[in-house]
Protein backbone atom coordinates (compact mmCIF):
# COMPACT_ATOMS: atom_id res chain seq x y z
CA UNK A 1 0.00 0.00 0.00
CA UNK A 2 1.10 3.48 -0.79
CA UNK A 3 2.27 6.08 1.61
CA UNK A 4 -0.84 7.92 0.02
CA UNK A 5 -3.51 5.17 0.49
CA UNK A 6 -2.24 5.13 4.09
CA UNK A 7 -2.71 8.93 4.53
CA UNK A 8 -5.91 8.86 3.17
CA UNK A 9 -8.94 8.39 5.38
CA UNK A 10 -11.68 9.89 3.83
CA UNK A 11 -13.67 6.88 3.09
CA UNK A 12 -13.62 6.68 6.93
CA UNK A 13 -15.10 10.18 7.54
CA UNK A 14 -17.48 9.24 5.18
CA UNK A 15 -18.27 6.33 6.71
CA UNK A 16 -18.63 8.24 10.36
CA UNK A 17 -20.88 10.47 8.43
CA UNK A 18 -23.07 7.88 7.31
CA UNK A 19 -23.24 6.09 10.60
CA UNK A 20 -23.77 9.42 12.69
CA UNK A 21 -26.83 9.84 10.10
CA UNK A 22 -28.80 7.31 10.31
CA UNK A 23 -28.63 7.33 14.31
CA UNK A 24 -30.37 10.37 13.55
CA UNK A 25 -27.14 12.68 14.90
CA UNK A 26 -27.11 10.56 18.39
CA UNK A 27 -23.46 9.42 19.04
CA UNK A 28 -24.14 7.02 21.83
CA UNK A 29 -26.82 5.79 19.72
CA UNK A 30 -23.91 5.31 17.34
CA UNK A 31 -21.19 4.26 19.17
CA UNK A 32 -23.89 1.15 20.37
CA UNK A 33 -24.86 0.24 16.82
CA UNK A 34 -21.17 0.19 15.95
CA UNK A 35 -20.89 -2.23 19.55
CA UNK A 36 -23.38 -4.19 18.24
CA UNK A 37 -22.39 -5.02 14.66
CA UNK A 38 -19.02 -5.89 16.00
CA UNK A 39 -20.46 -8.27 18.16
CA UNK A 40 -22.56 -10.03 15.47
CA UNK A 41 -19.54 -10.25 13.02
CA UNK A 42 -16.90 -11.42 15.66
CA UNK A 43 -20.02 -14.40 16.28
CA UNK A 44 -19.66 -15.13 12.75
CA UNK A 45 -16.95 -15.26 12.13
CA UNK A 46 -16.26 -17.87 15.41
CA UNK A 47 -18.90 -20.03 13.46
CA UNK A 48 -16.87 -19.87 10.45
CA UNK A 49 -13.62 -20.62 12.27
CA UNK A 50 -15.27 -23.53 14.00
CA UNK A 51 -16.71 -25.20 10.58
CA UNK A 52 -13.22 -24.72 8.89
CA UNK A 53 -11.68 -26.88 11.72
CA UNK A 54 -14.47 -28.84 11.54
CA UNK A 55 -13.83 -29.77 8.45
CA UNK A 56 -16.67 -27.90 6.78
CA UNK A 57 -16.57 -25.87 3.91
CA UNK A 58 -18.91 -22.57 3.55
CA UNK A 59 -21.39 -22.99 0.76
CA UNK A 60 -20.01 -20.00 -1.06
CA UNK A 61 -16.61 -21.92 -1.45
CA UNK A 62 -17.92 -24.92 -2.67
CA UNK A 63 -19.85 -23.27 -5.56
CA UNK A 64 -16.72 -21.28 -6.24
CA UNK A 65 -14.84 -25.21 -6.30
CA UNK A 66 -17.51 -25.87 -8.71
CA UNK A 67 -17.34 -23.61 -11.16
CA UNK A 68 -13.56 -23.84 -11.19
CA UNK A 69 -13.65 -27.29 -12.08
CA UNK A 70 -16.07 -26.85 -14.61
CA UNK A 71 -13.70 -24.68 -16.20
CA UNK A 72 -11.30 -26.68 -16.69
Amino acid sequence: MSATALLDHSHYEQACDQAIAMCDGNLRSTIKALIMANEYLEAELEELQAAISAGCIPESSRSNMRSKSSAA
